[in-house]
């Protein structure tokens, strides 16, 4: 656990304990969630507050989507972010438990969460017209930075995705990568409903929270709102890209076909009138007078040179090849 004190136009200040509030100032209690049981006991040490035992173990589920819930002591916040990949594919999430008190922040989060420490190492150097007023500013920055981390992935997922587009429309059938394929596809799809959850999650929280928003928090939360909607609509067009993209690979693996086709068709109609002809002076009659001519060996091999040459220069002038 880290215990940050945040006091106006000052750095934050870490402390080892924390028998008390702070008479000024807001408090910010960071837990890991593998090292967090009992971690509502500091709630009511420090404000004499109970925390609904199901959002208790809400916070402690690291698969819970985001989700908000307001009481009347405390607004609840879960938000699933961005694992530390530097990736999307495959899809890495983290959720984080977001308590605000008045005066006082806790947060349940994985270990590996990397928005935190990433906060954390902003406040200690930021000036001090950057640093967060309160315990719900607190908040918006960590879960602005989580947000922050999808937008910072969109250039790299969308770039892999065109590679995939490019390689799959060149690739034979036999050389498409079909389970990285999925994989995207999968991924955009979960990307897509994530970015739904977090933005229901936060427009409730901006509806229904006990807090009287001021117009700064009002305006973030807003663009908040924006940051993820422009995510989720990146995820479905990406998605929408990947379905075109399939559906005109089998179209152009159709098109392929049907010229090898094409191809066996006008050798099979050129061999045809060939085997007739073969097939006629192959059989065993008695009299058939061009067998004793000298010439008709010569005759003969002129026909057929002469009605394949005809059949394959009669099928080139329709541009059958």
């Amino acid at each position: 656990m880290k215990i940050y004190h945040f006091l106006p136009e000052q750095p934050p200040t870490r402390l080892e304990i924390l028998e008390q509030m702070p008479d000024a100032g807001f408090v910010w209690l960071d837990f890991l969630r593998e090292e967090a049981q009992g971690w509502d006991a500091w709630v009511g040490k420090l404000l004499d507050t109970r925390v609904d035992f199901e959002h208790i173990e809400d916070s402690l589920s690291s698969t819970h989507v985001s989700y908000f819930d307001g009481m009347q002591d405390y607004d609840m916040l879960i938000f699933e972010g961005l694992g530390p990949q530097t990736e999307l594919v495959p899809l890495e999430t983290r959720s984080a438990a977001f308590f605000v008190f008045d005066r006082l922040l806790v947060t349940v989060r994985a270990a590996d969460a990397p928005s935190f420490d990433l906060v954390g190492k902003r406040c200690d150097g930021a000036a001090n017209g950057r640093l967060p007023r309160s315990a719900v500013g607190l908040a918006y920055r960590i879960i602005d930075t989580m947000v922050d981390h999808f937008l910072a992935m969109r250039e790299v997922f969308t770039k892999r995705i065109e590679t995939m587009q490019d390689a799959m429309l060149h690739a034979k059938r036999n050389n498409t990568d079909w389970r990285g394929l999925m994989r995207a596809r999968r991924t955009a799809r979960r990307l897509a409903s994530l970015s739904e959850d977090q933005w229901e999650a936060i427009d409730a929280w901006r509806r229904d929270s006990r807090f009287d928003w001021d117009d700064a928090i009002s305006v973030r939360l807003r663009d908040l709102s924006e940051h993820i909607t422009r995510m989720r609509d990146l995820a479905a067009n990406l998605e929408r890209d990947l379905d075109s993209a399939i559906q005109l690979n089998f179209v152009l693996l159709s098109q392929r076909q049907n010229e090898i086709m094409k191809v066996f068709t006008v050798v099979a109609v050129i061999f045809m009138p060939l085997t007739l002809l073969t097939g006629i002076w192959g059989m065993n009659f008695q009299f058939m007078p061009e067998l004793h001519w000298k010439y008709g060996y010569l005759m003969a091999l002129g026909l057929i040179i002469a009605g394949g040459g005809g059949m394959l220069l009669w099928f080139r002038r329709r541009n059958f090849f």
